[in-house]
């Protein structure tokens, strides 16, 4: 495999939420094309599902760039302002944040229901760490960003305008693009962009406890939704090749305010995922 060029050598991103799945597959990429990447995440040992902040760290090393693991839960502003004091100290400079946090497993539970089946404390622990958080994030990153001119990614999903798993996860992601919008609102003035990314189905590691059939297919079903077969899916690297793109990409001011479906970035752009493939299973 020839090596990965590193059109991002000498920048400074930050993933939040990288321990596993989307987050990792994004850190991965930006550090295969040559940056600094700070890692976010509360896991610190392996437990039901596989990954840490540190081995995320440690791939990103392997992999050309520099990994830098920082345990952080998201529930506490002051460890995240701490984060971005941290990145300002040790380098002066943040090109790229990507805003990632959520909690699958705990969403995972409340798939499919009615939402007079969801209780109330679906509601919160869904905005809190996945609409409050990247707001968060944002605030304490936003003088480095803007500084250098730089790129707020927020994960989000085709849930913010079709019925998606249940109320609650669409509202959150309808929440998380109107965050969008507004900061590339607030930021026009500046160099910034501020993009979601939409990622299709994404193999992670949760969906890799999905056990194959007699017939060696992985399949899952999403009740209201259908049943997808995972070979179909995206890895965790390919929205992380998108973050890529649009970092390096001169002319992503044009972008911003608005959400973009990674498959759509691919054709644009011209990358692929590990396979070649550009999937569009979501």
């Amino acid at each position: 495999m020839s090596e990965i060029p590193k059109i991002l050598d000498g920048r400074v991103a930050v993933v939040t939420g990288a321990s596993r799945g989307i987050g990792k597959g994004i850190a991965l990429e930006l550090g295969a094309a040559g940056a600094t990447v700070y890692v976010t995440g509360r896991s610190t040992t392996t437990g039901h599902l596989p990954g840490t902040v540190h081995a995320t760290a440690a791939e990103i090393t392997d992999l050309g760039g520099t990994g830098v693991a920082v345990v952080c839960d998201h529930h506490d502003d002051a460890a995240v302002q701490a984060l971005f004091a941290r990145v300002r100290e040790e380098h002066g400079r943040l090109d790229v944040l990507v805003n990632n946090v959520y909690n699958s497993p705990s969403a995972a539970r409340w798939l499919g229901r009615k939402f007079w089946e969801v209780p109330p404390k679906a509601w919160d622990e869904t905005f809190d760490i996945g609409v409050r958080s990247h707001y968060v994030a944002s605030v304490f990153a936003a003088p480095l960003l803007i500084e250098a001119g730089g790129l707020i990614v927020n994960v989000s999903s085709p849930g913010a305008v079709r019925y998606m798993h249940n109320a609650v996860y669409g509202v959150g992601k309808t929440a998380l693009d109107r965050l969008t919008a507004d900061l590339a609102h607030d930021l026009a003035e500046t160099e910034v962009t501020a993009v979601s990314i939409w990622p299709g189905i994404v193999d992670t590691e949760l969906l890799q406890l999905v056990p194959a059939d007699d017939q060696g297919r992985r399949l899952v079903t999403l009740p209201g939704e259908g049943t997808f077969d995972l070979a179909a899916a995206e890895t965790p690297r390919f929205p992380g090749r998108a973050v890529v793109a649009l970092a390096a990409d001169a002319k992503r001011r044009a972008r911003t305010g608005k959400a973009w479906r990674v498959a759509d970035l691919a054709e644009e752009y011209g990358f692929t995922d590990l396979d070649g493939r550009i999937p569009r299973a979501d």
